[in-house]
């Protein structure tokens, strides 16, 4: 199991698999959940290198550095502390 987090909380989430209901328990705003409205952007403050790579959807809206879509990630395992 992996967990997603914020500094208030956290989430089991299944190895390998997508982030949207545990970022959904953390509060994370959705809209169209497929890549293209932006709003589910997030921060990841720790973890980045247990996430699948970025998205052709997440390069179109511009995510730079630590920048995600919480609709695109999956996680491979471990720990990711975001912020939204």
């Amino acid at each position: 199991m992996a967990i997603l987090r914020t500094n208030d909380k956290q989430v089991e989430v299944g190895d390998n698999s997508s982030i949207i209901d545990a970022a959904k328990e953390l509060d994370v705003p959705f809209g169209c959940h497929s890549g293209l409205c932006g709003t589910c952007r997030i921060e990841v403050l720790e973890g980045m290198e247990n996430l699948s790579e970025k998205t052709p959807e997440e390069n179109d809206l511009g995510c730079e550095g630590k920048e995600r879509q919480a609709c695109q990630c999956q996680i491979k395992n471990g720990i990711v502390t975001i912020q939204c």
